[in-house]
């Protein structure tokens, strides 16, 4: 009897973030790559299993799940299992614009990182991926990916935020709040207000204490309850405060708020019938009754209501 074999699984999509042209990812359980390049860099991270392979003809192996594997633009290489079980893993295929190719001798050099920080930015970085409409918040993950892999490359210059955090920070905030429902990228921010990206984030967290993605989102949750609760449709609500579609309004609502857009927008409808139903007790309770008056007509006495529907007080 043989043992089981794991299946070979795979999943790609290109998204809408300037700088990565692929998101690929991949459990093989027995598979070897042809020698062969790319025009873009490899970021792989392994999340289980061994690969070997050849960076310029010299041979690697990986075998440890915190492990980033780096290989640059236009040098062959080549990848095979090691293990029966095969190998997991997740690759960003990034644009030139992201790494330049000069720092391609710094990656052949070295192309694997055992950087514990690295590695989880990369997955947080694929985890925000996963969905449509956090086109943001990749941005600016994405740029913190960068400086570290241009850290390992030695060619990083971080500034740290001094005195100017405070006045970059109020005005990042307020081309948010202009920009709630059409949204900005961080690089037309980073160009507006004249600022690199990592330190535009940098200033915002240090004065806001939140990355500027998150107050976005934020502000926009608060749109939302409003307009659900004026009786909006959650589907109209989503595209009016500038997310994705409902989906994307439904995550980070209930992630917010612990419970959905649809289920929020109840409490309105709820409210409005419950104020009907005490009118119509109110109603029915209503003892209507004739008396006599000086005039010729009859006038009608009720709980505070008069006949024609103007309200007196009870003890006029």
């Amino acid at each position: 009897m043989t043992a089981h074999q794991p299946r070979t699984r795979i999943s790609a999509w290109r998204p809408s973030v300037a700088g990565i042209a692929e998101v690929f990812h991949a459990h093989f359980a027995d598979h070897a790559y042809p020698l062969h390049t790319h025009d873009t860099w490899d970021l792989m991270i392994l999340d289980d299993g061994s690969v070997d392979f050849a960076v310029d003809r010299r041979r690697h192996e990986a075998a440890d799940a915190g492990t980033v594997i780096l290989l640059p633009p236009g040098v062959p290489h080549d990848g095979k299992t090691v293990k029966p079980s095969g190998f997991r893993k997740r690759v960003l295929y990034l644009d030139t614009c992201v790494l330049p190719e000069r720092l391609t001798g710094a990656a052949v050099d070295r192309p694997i990182h055992g950087d514990g920080l690295l590695r989880r930015r990369i997955h947080q970085l694929h985890r925000v991926l996963a969905h449509s409409g956090d086109q943001f918040e990749a941005e600016s993950r994405l740029t913190f990916v960068r400086e570290r892999l241009l850290f390992h490359l030695h060619a990083s210059q971080v500034k740290t935020p001094g005195r100017e955090a405070g006045r970059i920070a109020a005005a990042l905030r307020e081309l948010l709040d202009s920009r709630i429902h059409a949204g900005v990228s961080l690089n037309e921010a980073a160009t507006i207000l004249h600022a690199h990206p990592t330190h535009l984030i940098r200033c915002f967290r240090q004065t806001y204490g939140m990355p500027p993605h998150t107050y976005l989102t934020g502000r926009r949750i608060d749109r939302a309850r409003r307009l659900l609760l004026a009786g909006k449709r959650p589907a109209d609500v989503a595209t009016a405060v500038g997310f994705y579609d409902q989906a994307h309004l439904n995550r980070h609502f209930t992630r917010h708020l612990s419970v959905t857009p649809a289920r929020y927008a109840a409490l309105h409808d709820r409210r409005a019938t419950g104020n009907v139903r005490r009118l119509r007790q109110a109603d029915q309770k209503e003892r209507w009754f004739p008396v006599k008056t000086t005039t010729a007509q009859d006038s009608w006495i009720g709980s505070g209501r008069s006949r024609r529907g103007r309200t007196f007080p009870n003890d006029a």
